[in-house]
C-alpha cells in the first residue's frame, strides 16, 4: 500500500469508506457483519488501516458495526474518521450530544479525523453562525485530544467553501471534495484543489469512481482508453488520475464486497501518474460525456444584466447540468433548497431577455423550465 506523508505520520493512500457496505437482501440498514468483518480483516492486512464512517451511513448503522468489529483491533493500529451530520439542520443544536453518542457507537475515545460533514449551499450560513456554536465545540474536542484532526467534506461550489475556509480555514487540517476524472472541470473540482493548494490544506477525495458511473462508460470511450493502455481497468485509469493530482493524501473507496475492496487495494500498491497523453484523453472523454445532456454555458454573466427577476442564472444552468447528467441525485437539491423563493428557477418568467444576449444561444427559460420538472421527477440518489 502506497503511503502518503500527512503532518508527522503517513497515511494510507486507500481509505475504506463505510457508506456502502454490504446488506442483507438488499435492506440499506442491514449490514452484513461478516461480509464486512472479512472486508475490514483485508484492509488491515494490506494496510487501507483508515476507516471513514457518518453518522447518517447505512441509517444510522455504520458507525455501531464500524466500532464494533474494529474493537477487535489496537486502537492505534488504524484511523477512524466521522461526520457531524450538519447536512439535517435539525442536528445543529445537538453537537455535543451526537458528538459523545458518536463516540459510544465507534467504542473510542477519540477520533483520528472529524469533519463538518456535507459543507454546501444548504448549510453555510448554519456552520457559520456562532450560536451555534459548532466550531467552539469542535474546537474544545480537538484541545481535549477526542479530535485529533479536523476538517470539513464540501459538495458545494467553489464560492461555499471559499466562504467557509475564509473563517474556518486556518484550523481545518484537511478537506474533503468530490474528485474523478469527471468532475476535475464537470464540476470545477480542479478550482478547489488549487484554491486548498493555496492554503496548504491536503486533499481527502471522495467519490473517485463518481458512485460506479466511472466504470459504466459507453463502449466508444472504453475503446478510446483500451487503444492507450489495452491492459487498464476503468477502475485504474480512475485511480492513476487521482495519482497525478498533487496534494491527494489519500482517497476513500466505497466498496460494497471484499472483490471491490481487493481490486481498489491493488490500484494503490504502486504509483503511476498519467502521462499528458493520458491525462488529456481523460479529459477529452468527460468533456463528451457531459455534453451530452447539459447545455454549454459558459458563466459569461450577460443573461444576468438583463434579467426583470434578477436570478443567477449561470448558477441554476450549473446545477441543471449536474442534476440532468447525474440523472438525480442530491447536490442540486441541496443548493436549490437554500435559494429564497423569488431566486428559484420557477421564479423565470420566460420573457427572453437572457436568451436575447446569450452567445452560446440557450434557450434559458426553456431550460429552467425543464429542470423545475426534473427536480420534481428524478430520482434520488
Amino acid at each position: 500500500m502506497i503511503r502518503n506523508r500527512f503532518q508527522d505520520f503517513d497515511l494510507p493512500a486507500l481509505a475504506v469508506g463505510t457508506m456502502r457496505l454490504p446488506v442483507v437482501d438488499g435492506v440499506g440498514t442491514d449490514i452484513d457483519i461478516d461480509a464486512t468483518r472479512e472486508m475490514i480483516a483485508f484492509a488491515m492486512e494490506n494496510g487501507a488501516n483508515y476507516f471513514d464512517t457518518a453518522w447518517g451511513y447505512h441509517g444510522g448503522n455504520s458507525e455501531s458495526v464500524v466500532g464494533e468489529l474494529l474493537a477487535a483491533y489496537p486502537r492505534e493500529s488504524y484511523f477512524l474518521a466521522s461526520k457531524f451530520p450538519g447536512f439535517d439542520l435539525e442536528n445543529l443544536n445537538r453537537i455535543e450530544e451526537i458528538f459523545e453518542e458518536q463516540l459510544r457507537k465507534c467504542r473510542t475515545d477519540y477520533f483520528d479525523f472529524y469533519l463538518f460533514h456535507n459543507l454546501c449551499e444548504m448549510n453555510l450560513d448554519q456552520y457559520l453562525d456562532p450560536s451555534y456554536g459548532l466550531y467552539d465545540y469542535l474546537i474544545e474536542q480537538k484541545r481535549a485530544g477526542r479530535i485529533r484532526h479536523l476538517g470539513v467534506s464540501t459538495h458545494g461550489s467553489y464560492e461555499t467553501t471559499k466562504r467557509f475556509l475564509d473563517a474556518y480555514g486556518e484550523s481545518m487540517d484537511f478537506c474533503q471534495v468530490q474528485l474523478n476524472w469527471l468532475d476535475w472541470e464537470f464540476q470545477d473540482a480542479r478550482a478547489k484543489v488549487e484554491m486548498l493548494a493555496e492554503r496548504d490544506i491536503p486533499v481527502f477525495v471522495m467519490e473517485p469512481m463518481r458512485g460506479g458511473r466511472l466504470l459504466q462508460i459507453e463502449p466508444g470511450y472504453k475503446a478510446r482508453l483500451a487503444a492507450i493502455n489495452p491492459d487498464w481497468t476503468l477502475a485504474e485509469w480512475a485511480a492513476r488520475f487521482l495519482q497525478s493530482i498533487p496534494g491527494v493524501a489519500t482517497v476513500l473507496t466505497g466498496a460494497s464486497s471484499l472483490e471491490q475492496l481487493r481490486e481498489n487495494v491493488a490500484l494503490f500498491s504502486s504509483c503511476r501518474p498519467l502521462t499528458e497523453e493520458e491525462f488529456g484523453e481523460l479529459l477529452d472523454i468527460a468533456r463528451r460525456m457531459t455534453s451530452q445532456r447539459t447545455v454549454p454555458c459558459t458563466a459569461c454573466r450577460y443573461c444576468v444584466e438583463g434579467c426583470p427577476k434578477g436570478l443567477d442564472i449561470p448558477w441554476l444552468l450549473e446545477l441543471y447540468n449536474e442534476h440532468a447528467y447525474s440523472e438525480g441525485g442530491f447536490i442540486a437539491p441541496m443548493a436549490i433548497e437554500a435559494l429564497p423563493e423569488n431566486e428559484l428557477p420557477q421564479a423565470c418568467i420566460s420573457c427572453g431577455s437572457c436568451e436575447a444576449v446569450c452567445p452560446q444561444q440557450i434557450e434559458i427559460s426553456s431550460v429552467l423550465r425543464e429542470f423545475v420538472v426534473l427536480l420534481d421527477t428524478l430520482p434520488d440518489e
